[in-house]
């Protein structure tokens, strides 16, 4: 992966001078404020500074070798910079090893990867954020063997350097074992594997290992997309999906932020008049947020209700639920989307329960993709342990996830997807 960092008088404007230089794919890694410092610093504002990352595009191996024999190495992965943790290394690295740096686990803020220096009081904060991981990760880490006792003149360092091979296979069998605890698809957990393979090979201890994978599942599920505001009023946001999700819950939370945390000007639109219950529920939520709710009968309708709204901020369209193998509902879902005055913004959230099968998703987001292209929103998080889902369908699907839910709660139980905190889960933490 390539990481670089970017400094400017705004964080809009350090953002967009990384988007500039590495591309739109870049993820923002970190946003750190930097206040001025001396005898003027009271006359001077602040700065910000960007640190993003890249993952370079690799040509795909089967990584299966790299957990069956510690001698297979691929010459062709490319790791161009690691970050350290606080787990003591088996061996000290060798002079002019892969530099190294350690990840936060603060909301929403990502440390880059750096050259390695002397300790510091923030470096140090740093390692300790990870703590409960690594311990986590140690208990489940088999004891190393015992050496066998080596004669006089046996060569010691070649000794060490195969106990430390044996340490860093077991450790990769480790987190190979938890991620498919937690649902992760085995293809997906070889690849992450495969990606830091030379980094096990070249003897850079578990520490070096959790910290690359870390960084690798970050980049895979990349930066959450959110609704944004152009200015241009309205923004449509049709929310698709199957039944049962929670599709009109998750609307009202978003409904409720958007009003009460962005003061934007919110109205409803429904489509579900399947569901007599859902438009009574949406406009119940329609009435406690004084926002306009319209249900319409056909796609003909959408776009007079919309333009009876039109200088609200943000209009929510509630879609009908139905099983993905219904071929009818699924064109009305299509014409309906595609119904929409081109003059308007439009978004469209894919709204998936972590609670259903991995294979039914699949078939879920192959349906839902021929009929448009999406965001990710997850619900139910709170009714499953293993969240492996949203990286399989992130990756199966390549859209991006935004928003997950964890409750019925309104408008609470609903929050940007949380990248550091669903990785660190994926990998045992808590």
């Amino acid at each position: 992966m390539t990481i670089n960092k970017f400094q400017g008088k705004t964080e809009q404007e350090a953002v967009e001078k990384a988007r500039k230089e590495m591309g739109q794919n870049a993820v923002i890694m970190n946003v750190r404020q930097i206040k001025p410092r001396g005898f003027l610093a009271g006359l001077k504002g602040p700065t910000y500074e960007v640190t993003a990352a890249i993952e370079e595009r690799e040509q795909y191996r089967d990584p299966v070798p790299a957990l069956k024999t510690p001698l297979k190495m691929h010459d062709n992965i490319s790791v161009a910079a690691d970050e350290a943790i606080s787990l003591p290394p088996l061996k000290a690295p060798a002079a002019g090893n892969v530099p190294a740096a350690a990840p936060a686990t603060a909301p929403q803020a990502r440390k880059p990867l750096i050259k390695e220096q002397p300790e510091t009081e923030d470096s140090a904060e740093l390692k300790g954020r990870i703590e409960n991981l690594q311990k986590l990760l140690e208990e489940k880490l088999p004891q190393a063997e015992k050496p066998k006792s080596q004669e006089p003149n046996a060569p010691i360092e070649a000794a060490d350097r195969k106990n430390a091979q044996s340490e860093e296979f077991r450790f990769l069998k480790t987190v190979y074992g938890i991620l498919l605890e937690n649902e992760v698809d085995e293809k997906y957990v070889n690849e992450i594997l495969d990606d830091v393979e030379k980094v096990a090979r070249h003897g850079n201890g578990v520490d070096l290992i959790l910290s690359n994978i870390y960084q690798k599942m970050i980049l895979k599920f990349g930066t959450p997309k959110t609704i944004e505001f152009t200015g241009k009023k309205p923004k449509v946001v049709f929310f698709i999906g199957p039944t049962g999700v929670g599709k009109t819950t998750t609307i009202a939370k978003v409904a409720s932020a958007m009003k009460m945390d962005h003061e934007k000007k919110v109205a409803f639109l429904t489509a579900d008049t399947y569901r007599i219950a859902a438009t009574e529920q949406l406009r119940t939520y329609a009435n406690i947020l004084d926002a306009p709710l319209t249900v319409i009968y056909s796609p003909q309708e959408m776009n007079d209700a919309i333009e009876r709204v039109k200088a609200y901020d943000l209009v929510l369209v509630d879609t009908a639920g139905f099983s993905h193998k219904s071929d009818a509902q699924r064109e009305d879902t299509r014409a309906l989307i595609e119904s929409l005055d081109p003059k308007y913004e439009r978004e469209i959230y894919l709204v998936l329960s972590a609670t259903t099968k991995y294979k039914d998703l699949l078939e879920i987001v192959d349906i839902y993709h021929e009929m448009t292209a999406y965001k990710l929103i997850f619900t139910k998080l709170d009714e499953t342990s293993t969240y492996g889902n949203l990286l399989n369908v992130k990756l199966y699907s390549g859209a991006d996830i935004s928003y997950v839910t964890m409750g019925q709660n309104v408008p609470d139980d609903i929050e940007v997807f949380h990248t550091q905190r669903i990785v660190k889960q994926l990998l045992g933490g808590k």
